[in-house]
């Protein structure tokens, strides 16, 4: 779940009056801040669960069948004789379409992406919690959680890739990559009151993400080319460059492209700027996207703006 629009940080007054009214909704503000500080002092550890592995088997136990397939079908090909009474309508299907068992291929195909998107997914916001989602950039950029989360992403790589069979390696570690990317969106977009950025913050979040990127160019031996590293890490790159822009820049570009989305043209004759929904679609052009970034500034011209425009509390 998200953690609320809001821009209070967890010590404020706002938010010690709201846990009173409603405990139950002060979970994931607790969390975070259990989290603080937890790897900072420890050396970071491999992070793969036992849960997490046994999907690595069963995506290896799906390669398995899908090379035992391809020799039952040699051995069909090779041997006429064992092909069942109606081999008519079996060298009609092999005839169309290549195999015998295309429907089951693509069957095990698609279970293996669905796997890979699972464990992935598994290991970097369930096990590797702490020293990403939990626990990067809480406090402040300049605190250097990066470098532990690389070193737990790195270990945690090496481990997937001795497990797996070479088959399902590639498509797994590009899932991974797929993962830490949202993971870092959801940083840098959705963490709460607990982090605050700066347009400063811009170049360290830059190196990072570069640092991020250079371990699947680099350090998973080629199994993902370094173009499609470059491709799916565009809406980082353009999100990261959001943050490099002033306040009034932000607000400015927010009313333009929120104005547009909602179909009511430029602001005036007393409209009100609609607040943009989330959609979870980050990207540098999206309404709610800039709105999150303004959100994590504590910035005299973002609280005004907000506090005015969406009535969101002001950060203290």
């Amino acid at each position: 779940m998200l953690p609320p629009l809001t821009r209070c940080n967890s010590d404020s007054t706002f938010t010690k009056l709201w846990k009173m009214a409603a405990p139950c909704s002060a979970g994931f503000e607790a969390r975070l801040r259990n989290m603080k500080g937890k790897h900072e002092s420890q050396n970071p550890r491999p992070s793969t669960s036992r849960g997490t592995q046994r999907l690595y088997v069963r995506l290896n136990t799906l390669h398995y069948l899908l090379s035992q397939i391809h020799s039952l079908e040699r051995t069909i090909s090779m041997n006429p004789g064992v092909v069942p009474s109606n081999r008519l309508r079996f060298a009609s299907i092999r005839k169309s379409s290549g195999s015998f068992f295309e429907s089951v291929n693509l069957s095990i195909l698609v279970a293996c992406q669905h796997v890979s998107e699972v464990a992935a997914y598994r290991l970097v916001f369930h096990d590797s919690a702490p020293v990403m989602y939990d626990g990067l950039y809480v406090g402040g950029v300049a605190r250097g959680q990066m470098k532990a989360a690389l070193r737990v992403l790195k270990q945690n790589l090496t481990l997937m890739t001795t497990t797996l069979t070479d088959r399902a390696q590639a498509v797994a570690v590009k899932e991974v990559m797929r993962a830490w990317h949202d993971a870092f969106l959801m940083v840098l977009l959705c963490g709460g009151s607990s982090r605050v950025f700066s347009r400063y913050d811009q170049e360290r979040i830059r190196e990072d993400f570069e640092k991020l990127q250079r371990v699947f160019r680099d350090g998973v031996e080629g199994l993902i080319a370094e173009n499609v590293v470059d491709g799916e890490g565009s809406v980082v790159e353009g999100v990261i460059e959001l943050m490099g822009q002033s306040s009034e820049q932000l607000i400015e570009d927010l009313s333009l492209v929120s104005c547009t989305s909602s179909g009511i043209g430029l602001m005036g004759n007393g409209l009100k700027l609609p607040m943009p929904p989330t959609t979870g679609k980050w990207h540098r052009t999206d309404p709610n996207t800039i709105l999150r970034v303004l959100c994590h500034r504590n910035e005299r011209a973002a609280n005004l703006f907000l506090k005015k425009t969406f009535q969101l509390p002001r950060r203290k």
